[in-house]
């Protein structure tokens, strides 16, 4: 990714999503990001939502195990009050977040803050989750990763309910979903 240099000496901001499937790698990616700022002694602030405690309260946690001390938030808008002063925000599962996630972004990056967000791009229906959407529109960097599909091998862009359920929003793992290429999606 190449990033313009700033040579007036101020501040700027900007908006990166990572974004895929689930078991594509999404949060593992945040977490490199995140740790390579705090290597360089960036004042980094993590954040997730307060409904995601999959694998641990307050961390950030890949698939692989990997982790990263985070806050969990009820709502956006406390981003907002509990980011000053930071030079980089990392927020993970942002489809699960309220409305005001994009506006939250937009006045961190206005402030002069590198936003990194990750989340699903497709609910398990394989259509748009939650603010998503309206992340990526505002996005300055994009990065969309792919898992591997379970059934054909090929590259997965759609995560695939294995359980019943109702509603967009059940929390789980590879015992509810798995990756799966659009062809084997719509197979079902």
């Amino acid at each position: 990714m190449f990033i313009e240099p700033n040579l007036t000496g101020e501040r700027r901001g900007w908006i990166e999503v990572i974004c895929g499937s689930m078991f594509s790698g999404k949060t593992e990616e945040l977490i490199r990001r995140l740790k390579r700022a705090k290597i360089a002694n960036l004042k980094v602030e993590i954040y997730k939502p307060a409904i995601d405690v999959r694998y641990d309260e307050t961390q950030v946690v890949s698939h692989d195990a990997n982790s990263i001390q985070s806050t969990p938030i009820e709502n956006s808008q406390t981003i907002l009050l509990m980011a000053q002063d930071v030079d980089v925000v990392g927020i993970d599962e942002a489809q699960f977040f309220d409305a005001e996630i994009m506006h939250v972004c937009e006045m961190l990056a206005l402030r002069g803050t590198r936003v990194i967000v990750a989340g699903l791009d497709m609910d398990y229906m394989g259509r748009p989750f939650g603010q998503m959407p309206n992340l990526l529109a505002i996005a300055d960097y994009i990065t969309k990763l792919h898992a591997i599909c379970m059934k054909c091998g090929n590259i997965a862009n759609v995560s695939f309910r294995k359980v019943e359920g109702d509603g967009q929003v059940l929390l789980g793992e590879k015992e509810t979903y798995e990756p799966r290429c659009r062809k084997c999606f719509h197979e079902k």
